[in-house]
């Protein structure tokens, strides 16, 4: 039995999260920009957070620091149709962008 007190255990890495959308052909990546919009990396064009299909959202904390707070969203593109991750900041690190997107953003569909 080993002695890992306060260690994260099991807990998804970004890393794995982007492989496992990249598995589902998820491949597109897209950003967060100014007043709750999205940029496809794609097709470059913006749209408002609220516009996008939330395929799934995942909540990940840093196994060695909580304060890596990210979310990442698997969305689609409301213009080209691709789909992809976008990750964002949440929490007290998060920038003004990314705060905006996620509260913007629509529950993922069932």
């Amino acid at each position: 039995m080993d002695d890992l007190t306060g260690v994260a255990r099991g807990a998804e890495t970004l890393l794995e999260v982007l492989a496992d959308h990249d598995r589902r052909g998820w491949s597109t990546q897209f950003v967060a920009r100014a007043d709750a919009a999205i940029e496809c990396e794609d097709c470059h064009n913006r749209f408002a957070a609220a516009e996008t299909s939330v395929l799934e959202l995942r909540r990940l904390e840093g196994a060695s620091d909580p304060d890596d707070m990210l979310a990442v969203a698997g969305i689609e593109c409301p213009h080209c149709s691709h789909r992809g991750s976008l990750v964002l900041n949440y929490g007290p690190t998060a920038s003004t962008e990314d705060a905006a997107v996620l509260l913007a953003l629509n529950d993922p569909a069932s």
